[in-house]
């Protein structure tokens, strides 16, 4: 039966396998190497094969798939599951299980895989004998790709052993092209009457507009409306916009936040940003594909269940040219000063200081990096900087866990995008922490002699959680740790690999690090106290803020203190 599954999935297009053999995959893993059609990635944690799976299928639009052994391998494999599902990464998880006779009598390393995965899963069942194979592999491929998100097979290592029974469903009659629903005409006659109501218009646009950018900017263009983005519509939507405002919530920057709240109607399109606060909560209209997001972060006027370009596409000969700019050119200056005052920050003798500015690192990375990069981002202030520096251009990807939030993707990421895409520049922007938390990954990097270029933001520090202690009030608490050397870490495991400690050194260290042919690491040693300043800061949290410097300054961190202030003075919004 593992024989038919490797061709059923070579078939369907499927190049590579990421995970670690163990011996109730050892049935499967032996037909990966008789067969020759399929390559097995060897990672050393099964987390760390979902992770590189998801970017592989991010980057292809194309299945991939992970596999993980029974117990805790799975344990290990559920958590990049979870991201890669909640990501809309079409992935496949393979997780074997214990001998089926032994199941249920509490056998060495026994868990409920069927359970255990199924909230992280659009579609997960058992494979109990060789004669369902073929068809619920045909209904795990069709689910993950149609529906965009993970499917998994849960197979008894006994079972997998097994001779196939039947040929069972052939590849060819895979479906795998998501549904584009497209709009009611009496919806889209009544967006284009809502639209011509409001005097001032506002577009907040996610990934789910990315197959939509041109008909989203024609609308923009219509309507002369500023046209705000996620962090993941960053990629699609952002680059040659002349509608452009930036982002809003914690990663914000621009006048995304204003443009939202001054005006007269909002359009969400493909996006269920998910932090209400910085939404207006009032005058929106949504449109996206899934109905059950329609409506869930804000109350809405109008909600509309269908595909963003179709339903734009739909709209635009309803919605006449507006020559009336005032509102849209007033956020077009107010993002222009936000960003020039973000340059200005970097021009002058701020950037010299030590340790060095996390957003210098950021920008010479951008400045310096390929046209058609990859960039796979560390959850937490790797975000931030992502969010605010990378310049996207149509060819430029930016991927992370940008849905789920899970610390330590970025490495493994890189994995998958290298595999999907060689000869292309993959470059990962690591915090120190979620470098450690997969440190292992750094082996995984050289035994395949992967070209990924790794930057750790290396500030002995959780950032984004030190952050968060800050905004509420607290000082921070067990965030810090003792200095580690990571260039010696990747040296030691026999990759390229350079630390920075000063600024001036930078500049000539990052063009060596991207030059580099084959893996290299550069760790740069960058300030704590550098902070994410949101576009939009609430009173709640100048308060907490306030509060929690008043509490450093009385536990007798003056010095502390005032370090923080001068870090940060120049990012307060003006």
């Amino acid at each position: 039966m593992a024989d038919q599954l490797v061709e059923f999935l070579a078939e369907a297009g499927v190049e590579r396998v990421y995970g670690i053999v163990g011996d109730s995959l050892n049935a499967f893993s032996d037909a990966v190497r008789r067969s020759g059609r399929l390559e097995w990635v060897h990672v050393h944690n099964e987390e760390a094969a979902a992770f590189a799976a998801s970017a592989e299928a991010q980057v292809t639009g194309r299945l991939a798939v992970c596999a993980g052994s029974c117990g805790p391998g799975n344990t290990h494999l559920i958590q990049g599951v979870m991201d890669a599902h909640r990501s809309g990464a079409p992935v496949l998880a393979l997780a074997s299980h214990i001998a089926s006779l032994q199941i249920g009598s509490g056998f060495f390393q026994e868990t409920d895989p069927a359970r255990l995965f199924r909230q992280a899963s659009h579609f997960c069942e058992t494979v109990a004998q060789p004669g369902q194979m073929g068809r619920l592999a045909r209904l795990a491929v069709q689910n993950a790709v149609g529906r965009g998100g993970a499917s998994v097979l849960v197979l008894p290592g006994d079972v997998l052993g097994q001779d196939a029974v039947g040929g069972g469903d052939g590849p060819d009659r895979l479906v795998t092209r998501a549904p584009r629903v497209a709009p009611e005409p009496e919806a889209v006659q009544e967006l284009a009457e809502r639209l011509a109501a409001a005097k001032k218009v506002a577009i907040f646009a996610g990934i789910g507009s990315a197959d939509a950018r041109e008909q989203v900017l024609q609308l923009a263009g219509r309507l002369q409306a500023p046209a705000g983005h996620t962090l993941r519509g960053k990629e699609s939507l952002q680059w040659e916009n002349p509608y452009d405002v930036g982002m809003t919530g914690l990663l914000g920057y621009g006048a995304c936040y204003e443009a939202l709240h001054e005006a007269d109607l909002v359009l969400l399109l493909g996006t269920d940003f998910p932090y209400e606060d910085f939404l207006p909560k009032a005058k929106t209209i949504q449109i996206d594909r899934d109905p059950a997001r329609l409506g869930r972060r804000t109350p809405l006027e109008q909600g509309v269940a269908a595909d963003v370009g179709l339903t734009v596409q739909a709209l635009l000969p309803l919605v006449p040219q507006r020559e009336d700019r005032k509102f849209l050119d007033k956020m077009l200056r107010h993002t222009e000063h936000t960003l020039d005052t973000a340059i200005e920050a970097y021009a002058g003798s701020e950037h010299q200081r030590t340790p060095i500015h996390p957003e210098y690192v950021a920008r010479l990375i951008d400045e310096k990096a390929a046209a058609d990069a990859i960039f796979t981002v560390d959850t937490g202030m790797c975000c931030t900087w992502a969010a605010r520096y990378l310049t996207p251009n149509g060819r430029r990807r930016i991927l992370g866990s940008f849905v789920h939030g899970s610390m330590a993707n970025a490495l493994p990421m890189a994995v998958g995008a290298a595999q999907a895409a060689p000869g292309r520049q993959v470059v990962s922007l690591s915090g120190d922490g979620g470098l450690a938390m997969l440190l292992g990954e750094l082996i995984t990097v050289r035994q395949h002699d992967l070209p990924i270029k790794t930057v750790v933001f290396n500030n002995s520090s959780l950032g984004m959680v030190r952050l968060e202690m800050l905004v509420v009030g607290d000082p921070p608490f067990e965030t810090d740790h003792d200095p580690v050397d990571y260039a010696a870490i990747a040296s030691a495991v026999g990759m390229y690999a350079q630390r920075v400690t000063e600024p001036g050194d930078l500049p000539d260290a990052v063009e060596k690090f991207l030059a580099h042919d084959g893996p290299a690491l550069l760790d740069v040693v960058t300030t704590a106290d550098a902070m994410e300043v949101p576009s939009h800061v609430t009173l709640e949290q100048a308060k907490g803020f306030a509060l929690s410097v008043g509490r450093i300054v009385l536990g007798g961190g003056v010095g502390s203190a005032i370090e923080l202030a001068r870090q940060n003075v120049r990012n307060i919004p003006r």
